[in-house]
Protein backbone atom coordinates (compact mmCIF):
# COMPACT_ATOMS: atom_id res chain seq x y z
CA UNK A 1 0.00 0.00 0.00
CA UNK A 2 1.04 3.58 -0.58
CA UNK A 3 0.38 6.41 1.85
CA UNK A 4 -0.03 10.16 1.57
CA UNK A 5 -0.39 12.92 4.12
CA UNK A 6 -3.95 14.03 4.84
CA UNK A 7 -3.62 17.70 3.93
CA UNK A 8 -1.11 19.21 6.34
CA UNK A 9 -2.38 17.25 9.33
CA UNK A 10 0.64 14.98 9.72
CA UNK A 11 -1.71 11.98 9.45
CA UNK A 12 -0.68 9.36 6.90
CA UNK A 13 -3.59 7.71 5.07
CA UNK A 14 -3.64 4.92 2.53
CA UNK A 15 -3.98 5.91 -1.12
CA UNK A 16 -6.96 3.55 -1.24
CA UNK A 17 -9.74 4.54 1.14
CA UNK A 18 -12.40 2.02 2.15
CA UNK A 19 -15.80 3.41 1.19
CA UNK A 20 -18.66 2.12 3.32
CA UNK A 21 -21.97 3.43 2.00
CA UNK A 22 -23.29 -0.02 0.97
CA UNK A 23 -23.00 -1.47 4.48
CA UNK A 24 -26.44 -2.03 5.91
CA UNK A 25 -28.16 -1.98 2.51
CA UNK A 26 -26.36 -3.90 -0.25
CA UNK A 27 -24.00 -5.49 2.27
CA UNK A 28 -24.87 -7.25 5.52
CA UNK A 29 -23.15 -6.56 8.82
CA UNK A 30 -21.12 -9.77 8.46
CA UNK A 31 -19.96 -8.76 4.97
CA UNK A 32 -18.98 -5.33 6.27
CA UNK A 33 -16.94 -6.87 9.08
CA UNK A 34 -15.15 -9.09 6.55
CA UNK A 35 -14.38 -6.08 4.33
CA UNK A 36 -12.82 -4.22 7.24
CA UNK A 37 -10.69 -7.23 8.17
CA UNK A 38 -9.46 -7.66 4.60
CA UNK A 39 -8.83 -3.96 3.98
CA UNK A 40 -6.75 -3.42 7.11
CA UNK A 41 -4.83 -6.65 6.46
CA UNK A 42 -3.85 -5.20 3.07
CA UNK A 43 -2.75 -1.81 4.36
CA UNK A 44 -5.95 0.20 3.91
CA UNK A 45 -5.98 2.26 7.12
CA UNK A 46 -8.39 4.98 5.96
CA UNK A 47 -12.17 4.38 6.12
CA UNK A 48 -14.88 6.84 5.10
CA UNK A 49 -18.45 6.84 6.41
CA UNK A 50 -21.33 9.27 7.01
CA UNK A 51 -24.17 9.58 9.50
CA UNK A 52 -26.60 9.36 6.56
CA UNK A 53 -25.31 5.99 5.27
CA UNK A 54 -26.18 3.48 3.94
CA UNK A 55 -27.27 4.70 0.53
CA UNK A 56 -29.94 5.08 -0.66
CA UNK A 57 -30.81 6.88 2.58
CA UNK A 58 -33.85 5.56 4.41
CA UNK A 59 -35.21 6.14 7.91
CA UNK A 60 -35.19 2.40 8.57
CA UNK A 61 -31.45 1.97 7.89
CA UNK A 62 -29.93 5.40 8.65
CA UNK A 63 -26.80 5.02 10.78
CA UNK A 64 -26.37 1.30 10.13
CA UNK A 65 -23.09 1.86 8.29
CA UNK A 66 -21.56 3.56 11.31
CA UNK A 67 -22.99 0.80 13.53
CA UNK A 68 -21.17 -1.81 11.43
CA UNK A 69 -17.90 0.05 11.99
CA UNK A 70 -18.69 0.40 15.68
CA UNK A 71 -19.27 -3.35 15.94
CA UNK A 72 -15.91 -4.01 14.28
CA UNK A 73 -14.09 -1.61 16.61
CA UNK A 74 -15.72 -3.19 19.66
CA UNK A 75 -14.87 -6.69 18.42
CA UNK A 76 -11.24 -6.01 17.50
CA UNK A 77 -10.13 -3.15 19.76
CA UNK A 78 -8.05 -1.80 16.86
CA UNK A 79 -9.27 1.80 16.91
CA UNK A 80 -5.76 3.25 16.73
CA UNK A 81 -4.94 1.27 13.58
CA UNK A 82 -7.61 3.09 11.60
CA UNK A 83 -7.95 6.67 10.37
CA UNK A 84 -11.72 7.04 10.63
CA UNK A 85 -13.69 9.64 8.67
CA UNK A 86 -17.38 10.41 8.79
CA UNK A 87 -19.67 13.26 7.77
CA UNK A 88 -22.42 15.49 9.07
CA UNK A 89 -25.39 15.71 6.69
CA UNK A 90 -25.88 19.00 4.84
CA UNK A 91 -29.13 20.84 4.24
CA UNK A 92 -31.89 18.38 3.35
CA UNK A 93 -35.50 17.45 4.02
CA UNK A 94 -34.46 14.12 5.58
CA UNK A 95 -35.92 15.14 8.94
CA UNK A 96 -35.53 11.64 10.37
CA UNK A 97 -31.74 11.88 10.42
CA UNK A 98 -31.83 14.20 13.43
CA UNK A 99 -35.54 14.49 14.22
CA UNK A 100 -35.72 18.04 12.85
CA UNK A 101 -37.80 19.74 10.19
CA UNK A 102 -34.72 20.17 7.99
CA UNK A 103 -31.14 19.00 8.48
CA UNK A 104 -28.70 21.90 8.58
CA UNK A 105 -25.03 22.46 9.37
CA UNK A 106 -25.60 24.95 12.15
CA UNK A 107 -24.04 24.73 15.59
CA UNK A 108 -26.85 22.84 17.32
CA UNK A 109 -27.17 20.22 14.61
CA UNK A 110 -23.44 19.65 14.17
CA UNK A 111 -23.13 18.98 17.88
CA UNK A 112 -26.12 16.62 17.83
CA UNK A 113 -24.70 14.85 14.77
CA UNK A 114 -21.24 14.26 16.22
CA UNK A 115 -22.67 12.75 19.39
CA UNK A 116 -24.82 10.39 17.34
CA UNK A 117 -21.88 9.31 15.19
CA UNK A 118 -19.57 8.77 18.17
CA UNK A 119 -22.17 6.55 19.82
CA UNK A 120 -22.81 4.47 16.71
CA UNK A 121 -19.09 4.17 15.96
CA UNK A 122 -18.18 3.05 19.49
CA UNK A 123 -15.37 5.58 19.72
CA UNK A 124 -14.65 8.78 21.59
CA UNK A 125 -13.03 10.59 18.65
CA UNK A 126 -13.20 10.87 14.87
CA UNK A 127 -10.03 11.44 12.87
CA UNK A 128 -11.63 13.41 10.02
CA UNK A 129 -15.04 15.04 10.42
CA UNK A 130 -16.51 16.42 7.20
CA UNK A 131 -19.45 18.56 6.15
CA UNK A 132 -21.16 16.22 3.68
CA UNK A 133 -22.48 19.00 1.45
CA UNK A 134 -23.01 22.75 1.89
CA UNK A 135 -25.80 24.47 3.74
CA UNK A 136 -26.18 26.81 0.79
CA UNK A 137 -28.10 25.41 -2.17
CA UNK A 138 -26.02 24.06 -5.05
CA UNK A 139 -26.79 21.80 -8.02
CA UNK A 140 -25.26 18.53 -6.88
CA UNK A 141 -25.11 14.90 -8.08
CA UNK A 142 -25.81 15.67 -11.70
CA UNK A 143 -28.63 18.15 -11.07
CA UNK A 144 -26.87 21.07 -12.75
CA UNK A 145 -23.91 19.34 -14.37
CA UNK A 146 -20.81 21.47 -14.54
CA UNK A 147 -22.76 24.74 -14.66
CA UNK A 148 -23.29 26.95 -11.61
CA UNK A 149 -26.84 28.10 -11.02
CA UNK A 150 -27.13 30.62 -8.20
CA UNK A 151 -29.77 29.76 -5.60
CA UNK A 152 -29.68 32.43 -2.94
CA UNK A 153 -31.23 31.38 0.36
CA UNK A 154 -31.83 33.96 3.05
CA UNK A 155 -31.33 31.54 5.92
CA UNK A 156 -27.99 30.03 4.89
CA UNK A 157 -25.92 29.01 7.90
CA UNK A 158 -22.77 31.14 7.75
CA UNK A 159 -19.68 29.09 6.98
CA UNK A 160 -18.00 30.81 9.91
CA UNK A 161 -20.64 29.41 12.30
CA UNK A 162 -20.09 25.89 10.99
CA UNK A 163 -16.33 26.26 11.23
CA UNK A 164 -16.41 27.69 14.75
CA UNK A 165 -18.46 24.67 15.80
CA UNK A 166 -16.12 22.22 14.06
CA UNK A 167 -13.20 23.97 15.76
CA UNK A 168 -14.89 23.45 19.15
CA UNK A 169 -15.02 19.74 18.37
CA UNK A 170 -11.31 19.69 17.59
CA UNK A 171 -10.47 21.61 20.75
CA UNK A 172 -12.59 19.21 22.81
CA UNK A 173 -10.73 16.18 21.45
CA UNK A 174 -13.78 14.70 19.73
CA UNK A 175 -12.28 15.39 16.28
CA UNK A 176 -8.67 15.44 15.09
CA UNK A 177 -9.13 17.36 11.84
CA UNK A 178 -11.90 18.61 9.58
CA UNK A 179 -12.79 18.56 5.91
CA UNK A 180 -15.54 19.41 3.45
CA UNK A 181 -17.31 17.54 0.67
CA UNK A 182 -19.13 18.38 -2.56
CA UNK A 183 -17.57 21.82 -2.51
CA UNK A 184 -16.68 24.52 -5.01
CA UNK A 185 -13.59 26.76 -5.23
CA UNK A 186 -15.58 29.60 -3.65
CA UNK A 187 -16.72 27.36 -0.80
CA UNK A 188 -13.18 26.14 -0.10
CA UNK A 189 -11.96 29.74 -0.14
CA UNK A 190 -14.52 30.67 2.53
CA UNK A 191 -13.44 27.81 4.78
CA UNK A 192 -9.86 28.99 4.45
CA UNK A 193 -10.95 32.55 5.30
CA UNK A 194 -12.53 31.17 8.47
CA UNK A 195 -9.18 29.70 9.46
CA UNK A 196 -7.76 33.23 9.38
CA UNK A 197 -10.32 34.12 12.03
CA UNK A 198 -9.11 31.54 14.49
CA UNK A 199 -10.89 28.46 13.17
CA UNK A 200 -9.30 25.10 12.47
CA UNK A 201 -7.99 24.78 8.92
CA UNK A 202 -9.62 22.20 6.64
CA UNK A 203 -7.33 19.43 5.40
CA UNK A 204 -9.40 17.82 2.65
CA UNK A 205 -12.21 18.15 0.15
CA UNK A 206 -14.19 15.05 -0.84
CA UNK A 207 -15.58 15.50 -4.36
CA UNK A 208 -16.63 13.25 -7.19
CA UNK A 209 -13.73 12.54 -9.54
CA UNK A 210 -13.40 9.94 -12.30
CA UNK A 211 -12.74 9.53 -16.00
CA UNK A 212 -16.36 10.61 -16.54
CA UNK A 213 -16.20 13.64 -14.28
CA UNK A 214 -12.98 15.66 -14.16
CA UNK A 215 -14.60 18.97 -13.23
CA UNK A 216 -12.39 19.08 -10.12
CA UNK A 217 -9.41 19.79 -12.38
CA UNK A 218 -10.85 23.17 -13.39
CA UNK A 219 -9.62 25.58 -10.74
CA UNK A 220 -10.23 23.60 -7.59
CA UNK A 221 -7.38 21.14 -8.18
CA UNK A 222 -4.69 23.84 -8.36
CA UNK A 223 -6.23 25.95 -5.62
CA UNK A 224 -6.58 23.10 -3.16
CA UNK A 225 -3.21 21.59 -4.05
CA UNK A 226 -1.37 24.88 -3.52
CA UNK A 227 -3.20 25.39 -0.22
CA UNK A 228 -2.26 21.95 1.06
CA UNK A 229 -5.78 20.51 0.86
CA UNK A 230 -6.04 16.96 -0.45
CA UNK A 231 -8.75 15.52 -2.66
CA UNK A 232 -10.60 12.48 -1.37
CA UNK A 233 -11.99 11.24 -4.69
CA UNK A 234 -15.35 9.52 -4.52
CA UNK A 235 -17.16 7.54 -7.26
CA UNK A 236 -13.88 6.76 -9.09
CA UNK A 237 -15.74 4.03 -11.01
CA UNK A 238 -18.85 6.15 -11.56
CA UNK A 239 -20.95 3.77 -9.45
CA UNK A 240 -19.53 0.80 -11.31
CA UNK A 241 -20.20 2.17 -14.79
CA UNK A 242 -16.49 2.41 -15.62
CA UNK A 243 -16.04 -1.29 -14.89
CA UNK A 244 -17.85 -1.88 -18.17
CA UNK A 245 -20.42 -4.18 -16.59
CA UNK A 246 -23.38 -2.13 -17.85
CA UNK A 247 -22.21 -1.80 -21.46
CA UNK A 248 -24.80 -2.86 -24.02
CA UNK A 249 -27.66 -2.44 -21.57
CA UNK A 250 -26.53 -5.25 -19.30
CA UNK A 251 -27.84 -5.16 -15.73
CA UNK A 252 -26.11 -7.81 -13.60
CA UNK A 253 -28.25 -9.29 -10.85
CA UNK A 254 -27.54 -7.67 -7.49
CA UNK A 255 -25.76 -4.68 -9.04
CA UNK A 256 -26.57 -1.15 -7.97
CA UNK A 257 -28.27 -0.53 -11.29
CA UNK A 258 -30.52 -3.53 -10.76
CA UNK A 259 -31.38 -2.52 -7.21
CA UNK A 260 -31.47 1.27 -7.50
CA UNK A 261 -31.75 2.23 -11.19
CA UNK A 262 -32.37 5.93 -10.51
CA UNK A 263 -28.94 6.26 -8.91
CA UNK A 264 -27.11 5.78 -12.20
CA UNK A 265 -29.03 8.15 -14.47
CA UNK A 266 -26.19 10.69 -14.59
CA UNK A 267 -23.99 8.00 -16.16
CA UNK A 268 -26.54 6.92 -18.77
CA UNK A 269 -26.63 9.79 -21.24
CA UNK A 270 -25.67 8.82 -24.77
CA UNK A 271 -22.41 10.74 -24.42
CA UNK A 272 -21.57 9.00 -21.13
CA UNK A 273 -22.35 5.57 -22.59
CA UNK A 274 -20.14 6.21 -25.60
CA UNK A 275 -17.35 7.46 -23.37
CA UNK A 276 -17.57 4.33 -21.20
CA UNK A 277 -17.31 2.12 -24.28
CA UNK A 278 -14.26 4.02 -25.52
CA UNK A 279 -12.48 3.77 -22.17
CA UNK A 280 -13.31 0.05 -21.93
CA UNK A 281 -11.89 -0.61 -25.39
CA UNK A 282 -8.78 1.39 -24.57
CA UNK A 283 -8.17 -0.55 -21.36
CA UNK A 284 -8.65 -3.89 -23.10
CA UNK A 285 -6.23 -2.87 -25.86
CA UNK A 286 -3.61 -2.48 -23.12
CA UNK A 287 -4.54 -5.79 -21.48
CA UNK A 288 -6.19 -4.05 -18.53
CA UNK A 289 -9.60 -4.45 -16.99
CA UNK A 290 -11.57 -1.19 -17.47
CA UNK A 291 -11.98 -0.82 -13.70
CA UNK A 292 -8.24 -1.18 -13.15
CA UNK A 293 -7.46 1.57 -15.64
CA UNK A 294 -10.09 3.90 -14.18
CA UNK A 295 -8.82 3.44 -10.63
CA UNK A 296 -5.16 3.70 -11.62
CA UNK A 297 -5.92 7.00 -13.35
CA UNK A 298 -7.38 8.48 -10.15
CA UNK A 299 -4.58 7.03 -8.00
CA UNK A 300 -1.94 8.69 -10.18
CA UNK A 301 -3.22 12.28 -9.91
CA UNK A 302 -0.84 14.37 -7.77
CA UNK A 303 -3.70 16.28 -6.13
CA UNK A 304 -5.44 13.08 -4.93
CA UNK A 305 -4.78 12.16 -1.33
CA UNK A 306 -6.95 9.06 -1.30
CA UNK A 307 -9.22 7.20 -3.72
CA UNK A 308 -12.48 6.11 -2.08
CA UNK A 309 -13.41 2.70 -3.42
CA UNK A 310 -16.63 0.82 -2.78
CA UNK A 311 -17.17 -2.91 -3.16
CA UNK A 312 -20.06 -5.25 -2.55
CA UNK A 313 -18.17 -8.54 -2.85
CA UNK A 314 -14.67 -9.83 -1.98
CA UNK A 315 -13.47 -10.02 -5.59
CA UNK A 316 -14.33 -6.36 -6.20
CA UNK A 317 -12.63 -5.34 -2.96
CA UNK A 318 -9.42 -7.18 -3.87
CA UNK A 319 -9.39 -5.74 -7.38
CA UNK A 320 -9.95 -2.21 -6.12
CA UNK A 321 -7.20 -2.41 -3.52
CA UNK A 322 -4.77 -4.04 -5.96
CA UNK A 323 -5.13 -1.07 -8.31
CA UNK A 324 -2.64 0.77 -6.12
CA UNK A 325 0.15 -1.21 -7.77
CA UNK A 326 -0.76 -0.26 -11.36
CA UNK A 327 1.15 2.36 -13.34
CA UNK A 328 -0.26 3.86 -16.53
CA UNK A 329 2.15 4.19 -19.42
CA UNK A 330 2.72 7.53 -21.13
CA UNK A 331 1.04 6.07 -24.22
CA UNK A 332 -2.06 5.13 -22.23
CA UNK A 333 -2.17 8.53 -20.50
CA UNK A 334 -2.11 10.21 -23.91
CA UNK A 335 -4.92 8.00 -25.20
CA UNK A 336 -7.03 8.71 -22.08
CA UNK A 337 -6.59 12.43 -22.61
CA UNK A 338 -7.62 12.12 -26.25
CA UNK A 339 -10.92 10.48 -25.23
CA UNK A 340 -11.45 13.14 -22.58
CA UNK A 341 -10.99 15.93 -25.11
CA UNK A 342 -13.62 14.36 -27.34
CA UNK A 343 -16.25 14.04 -24.61
CA UNK A 344 -15.50 16.18 -21.57
CA UNK A 345 -17.33 15.59 -18.31
CA UNK A 346 -20.27 13.52 -19.57
CA UNK A 347 -21.31 12.87 -15.95
CA UNK A 348 -20.34 16.08 -14.20
CA UNK A 349 -21.70 16.42 -10.70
Amino acid sequence: MKYRELGESGIQVSLICLGTMTWGEQNTREEALAQMDYALEHGVNFWDAAEMYPVPPRKETQGDTERCIGDWLKRTGRRHDVVLATKVTGRSDRSWIRDVRETRVNRAQIIAAIHGSLKRLNTDYIDLYQIHWPDRRLGLWGEAGASYVHKQTADETPILEAMETMTELVNSGKVRCIGVSNETPWGVSQYLEASKQGCQRIVSVQNSYSLLNRVYEHGLSEYAFREGIGLLAYSPLAMGSLSGKYIGGRTPAGSRKALFPNFLTRYESEQAKECIVQYARLAESHSLHPADMALAFVNSRPFVTSNIIGATNPDQLKQNIDSVDLTLSDELETAIQAIHLRCKHPAAA
